[in-house]
């Protein structure tokens, strides 16, 4: 167990290009211990299997699983159930021959097809969808393009320079360029014209760029492709002509809305998933986790209950600064940075518990309380909300560092979270490198499609890409 764990640890800092070394000075362990490690002398502790994890890119789940540990969930759960427990996984294993864990509803991998796919990214902004395909090892970035030079600056540091920044409509319209070749178009055209926070919807000129994404998909006749965005997209006249448009093209689409934090992320973030392919039937991931509070779905589907909070930023010390530093620290620190709050800001901290609200400030301190929030009898329960250590986040927006926006208070410190933070719990890797000012980052973050959920989607897709390509249909498919 210790000679596999120390494989992956070590194959996983080779995908990276990471040298030992370098790894041994970001997390300021010595290399002979790392060495150790990885050749199964050695296990990691918990908190440095942990950093690891979150340097290397590696499911923490099964990282833990073969250490020898069982995560504490489910120690948990074994020391309550342990029958069941033993029962379930004989269960799910089988014992006959094989070691399939393959959910009710999805199909093994067709054996010996492991070509990666192009993709193409449309709106990409810092490349969190991006960022969750690859690690999946299933694809390649080859275009994108985004409004923002931010957010471009973001991307091509982080996937090499193929991110064309401007506006989509006017690239589409040049003569001297022609788009690469994709199997796959992701993207969200800009939400803010379909969500229920934009008061002036009707009209909205951002609701029109899902053209400029449908007219891609009709140039590159990928094989599939996902669009992200608010729920609200599902329920409006926009996505009846999406779906026209897609039929027209021969794509066939599976959607619904999905939840981050039903798929390991640490944060309930609803987001609406459209997959259209044209040489397979497509379909949406399966949950891997599920509400703890709502169910026990682990003996029932072999899900795993919620991340938190904790596991996801519990390991960090007090943010230093108040500025950005990236490039001159190491990751965590370098988006891991405070504010300077006014006295009166302090105080109001102090008066929020955990999982607290704007109400616990106006029954503690009505003197501190603002007029508006006074008069608003009802409703804003998360505004000036403190965040619960052992719960998923809730939605990550841009303005995440106030308070005043949404429960954005740290569980246990009075402040707000930091940029590393946020990250965390959309569920970057603290190499991700982000660019631009603090608040240009915190825009790049808030906006991010998580990336464990875009892995998660990617490994669908993959599979979906997959049978086709070994399917009857497959002389049909220009590849």
């Amino acid at each position: 167990m210790n000679d596999k764990l120390g494989k992956i640890l070590k194959d996983l800092r080779k995908q990276k290009g990471i040298a030992l070394k370098q790894l041994s000075k970001t997390l300021g362990v010595d290399r002979a211990h790392l060495s150790r490690i990885e050749t199964g002398k050695v296990l990691p502790s918990d908190a440095l299997l942990r950093r690891l994890s979150r340097r290397l890119g590696g499911d923490i789940e099964l990282l833990t699983i073969l250490s020898g540990r069982l995560p504490k969930d489910i120690q948990a759960l074994f020391a309550e159930k342990p029958t069941e427990v033993v029962s379930f996984l004989r269960r799910a294993a089988g014992f006959n021959g094989g070691h399939s864990m393959v959910r009710e509803g999805e199909t093994a991998l067709p054996t010996g097809v492991n070509r990666k796919f192009r993709v193409a990214d449309l709106f990409c902004g810092a490349g969190g969808f991006t960022a969750g395909l690859t690690r999946t090892g299933r694809f390649e970035p080859v275009f994108a393009n985004d409004f923002n030079r931010w957010a471009v600056d973001t991307y091509n540091y982080n996937f090499g320079e193929h991110c064309i920044g401007g506006d989509i409509n006017a690239l589409l319209e040049r003569k001297d360029y022609e788009l690469p070749a994709a199997d796959l178009v992701i993207g969200g055209p800009p939400c803010q014209g379909f969500s229920l926070l934009n008061k002036k919807r009707e009209g909205d000129p951002r609701k029109e760029l899902w053209r400029a994404y449908m007219q891609v998909v009709d140039r590159l006749r990928p094989m599939a492709f996902v669009m992200e965005n608010v729920p609200e997209l599902l329920a409006s006249q926009e996505f009846v002509e999406v779906r026209k448009m897609a039929a027209k093209m021969d794509y066939a689409l599976d959607f619904g809305v999905l939840n981050a934090a039903d798929f390991g992320v640490p944060q309930r973030r609803r987001r609406a998933i459209v997959i259209g392919c044209r040489v397979a039937k497509p379909r949406l991931p399966l949950p891997t986790h599920y509400n703890p509070a709502k169910s026990d779905d682990l003996f029932r589907t072999g899900r795993l209950s919620w991340e938190t909070v904790r596991r996801a930023i519990g390991d960090l010390p007090e943010p230093e600064g108040i500025e950005a530093r990236v490039g001159e620290v190491n990751p965590p620190m370098d988006l891991h940075f405070g504010r300077s709050p006014i006295p009166s800001s302090l105080k109001r901290y102090r008066c929020i518990p955990e999982g607290g609200n704007r109400f616990d400030l106006q029954k503690k301190r009505l003197d501190l309380t603002p007029q508006c929030w006074i008069r608003k009898k009802s409703g804003g329960t998360d505004l000036f909300g403190r965040l619960w250590w052992d719960r998923p986040a809730f939605t990550i927006r841009t303005e995440f560092f106030k308070p005043e926006k949404g429960r954005y208070l740290h569980p246990q410190q009075h402040r707000p979270i930091t940029h590393r933070e946020a990250a965390r719990l959309q569920s970057f890797t603290d190499d991700f490198i982000f660019q631009g000012t603090k608040t240009e980052i915190a825009r790049q973050i808030g906006n991010a499609v998580p990336p464990l959920l875009g892995q998660r989607i990617g490994e669908i897709v993959a599979a979906t890409l997959d049978s086709a390509l070994v399917s009857p249909r497959a002389e049909t498919i220009t590849v």
